[in-house]
């Protein structure tokens, strides 16, 4: 029998055993989410670039601010670029 006290590691999340199906689950979903965002660099370009830009500004509206932002037509662009000096720097 398992010590309920117990924790295991599994990649970089700790979590003390348990039969919960639904701890089980967000576990499972948090360890997929970080392979994804490791595998896919442009979803931390959007995020990071994101917040850097409402740091930077300041904007009232963040709202407003982030429907700007996100619907930027140039912004494909930057991140492909951003990916680019990423693997030069690599």
């Amino acid at each position: 029998s398992e010590d309920i006290c117990s924790a295991q590691r599994i990649d970089s999340i700790t979590f003390l055993p348990s039969s919960d199906f639904h701890l089980k689950w967000k576990i499972q979903t948090r360890i997929a989410n970080e392979k994804y965002l490791r595998t896919h660099k442009e979803v931390e370009w959007l995020i990071s670039g994101f917040f850097r830009e409402i740091f930077l500004k300041r904007p009232d509206n963040i709202l407003e601010f982030a429907a700007d932002y996100f619907t930027d037509p140039r912004l494909p662009s930057k991140i492909h670029m951003q990916l680019i000096k990423d693997k030069k720097v690599a």
